[in-house]
């Protein structure tokens, strides 16, 4: 929270009875915008502007969905900050054309972390998960991906979901292990053991009678 003595001389905006995000924007020049509002368009291009104009790389997660709640668009938020911004969202995007390149849109999904927590867990046999091991499944996402690459997503695609999954597993029963939670010795040739362990799912062909 903000000191309230220190927003003293912040301009209110009357139509929406307090400060405005605009406002909040320039006094405090955050690194990082997290919508959660469900008010499509409350990144507005004056508010991302201001944003992009002290800091290289802002990181712009507009996470209201679906999609028409969006705080913005990922068109608007690279096209507003000449390509600079790390950009996730939390419903699907197609790709966008950014500087006569073609990105990829991160979608900021829980399914990124939860399934390969499930199954380095089960793998492992852990008794219980550990902070420890919630962390290694954040690092191992966001190994997955390189954002200073140009065109490069902020987080891997969703539709990449199954290997995400092996290293998280991978990194959870690690984890695990280190912690002295796992009761089993997860051994060499972790990944691929993993991705035996994993349900394919095979479904016989429908017919009509």
């Amino acid at each position: 929270m903000w000191p309230a003595a220190e927003t003293q001389d912040w301009t209110r905006d009357e139509t929406v009875g307090g400060i405005g995000l605009l406002q909040v924007v320039r006094r405090v020049h955050p690194t990082v915008l997290i919508g959660a509002s469900a008010q499509g368009g409350a990144f507005t291009e004056q508010v991302i502007r201001e944003m992009a104009a002290h800091i290289q790389r802002p990181i712009i997660l507009p996470m209201s969905n679906p999609t028409p709640l969006a705080e913005a668009t990922p068109t608007d938020l690279l096209t507003w900050t000449d390509g600079r911004a790390l950009v996730a969202t939390g419903s699907p995007f197609p790709p966008v054309t950014v500087q006569g390149r073609p990105q990829p849109v991160a979608q900021a999904n829980n399914a990124l972390i939860f399934p390969g927590l499930g199954l380095g867990v089960i793998f492992s046999r852990a008794r219980r998960i550990t902070d420890a091991m919630f962390l290694a499944a954040a690092e191992a996402v966001a190994h997955m991906v390189d954002p200073t690459q140009p065109s490069a997503p902020l987080l891997p695609q969703v539709a990449d979901l199954r290997g995400t999954s092996t290293a998280v597993a991978a990194a959870v029963a690690r984890a695990a292990v280190a912690d002295g939670v796992a009761t089993c010795d997860v051994g060499p040739g972790l990944g691929a053991a993993l991705e035996a362990a994993m349900w394919q799912p095979q479904y016989r062909p429908v017919r009509a009678a």
